[in-house]
Formats: C-alpha cells, structure tokens, sequence
C-alpha cells in the first residue's frame, strides 16, 4: 500500500457544486474541486497528486507541513490540537483508512489536506501514478 497526498484551497462556496465533485459528472476530472468522497481523488487525473509515499510517516509529516501553510489564516481557533490530528491520522493510515482535513479560512476560503489509501478499500479506482512514478 502507499499513499497519495492531495490538497485543495479555494472559495468555501464552490464545494456546494457537487456535481463537480462526483466521478459521473463530464467536469469531474477537469474540476479544481475536491470530491465528495475521498476515494474519489484516485479518479483525478495523476497531475493533482501532491506527493505519494510509500510510508505513514511520511504521509502524516506532509499533512503537518500542508497545515502549518494555512494554521495561521483559520477562520476559529484550533478545536483539535494538531498532536492529536497527527496522532489519529498516523493511527488510521496505518490501517489503510483515507485522512482527510477541512478547515475554513479567513475571506470564505477552505482548505483540504488528504491522504488517500492506494488501493483503496472503499473505491474500485485504479492507482492514478504512472508506472514508475518515484515515491517523494
């Protein structure tokens, strides 16, 4: 198993298209959008891939970098300390489980930060990596 990073920052508004954000729609793979469901990142084409990893570990330091980028433009204080998020996180990709955090941001503005299991057990989507992709 490893583990494809993706992130996502745009107007909080524009994740009420969910049209976009489901694999059935035609805009689906050109749509800057998160998806609904996390799975569904592996059917974005390979170019939204942020980084892949081969470990947890890894995984989980990516996601605390993503978060230190926007920490200081969340529109309300930290309800979850980020210990706790790198704690849990570490725990459910370990256990083949998607991680994904949604914060709001200052000006109407949402952030996304995932990893997501590949292959997945929740989607039947094929690894979006070329072959031979190298691990970063």
């Amino acid at each position: 198993m490893h583990w494809h990073a993706y992130h996502w920052i745009g107007a909080g508004a524009d994740r009420a298209n969910e049209a976009e954000r489901r694999p059935s729609s035609p805009e689906f793979p050109s749509s800057m959008l998160p998806p609904m469901r996390t799975g569904d990142w592996l059917a974005k084409p390979a170019s939204r891939i942020a980084a892949t990893f081969h470990g947890t570990e890894q995984a989980v330091d990516w996601m605390a970098g993503e978060y230190a980028k926007v920490r200081e433009a969340l529109l309300l204080p930290e309800r979850v300390p980020l210990e706790d998020r790198l704690e849990t996180a570490l725990d459910l990709l370990s256990r083949g489980v998607d991680v994904q955090w949604g914060e709001w941001l200052q000006s109407g503005r949402f952030a996304t930060i995932g990893e997501i299991c590949c292959p997945n057990r929740h989607v039947a989507h094929p690894c979006p990596a070329p072959s031979g992709r190298p691990p970063r």
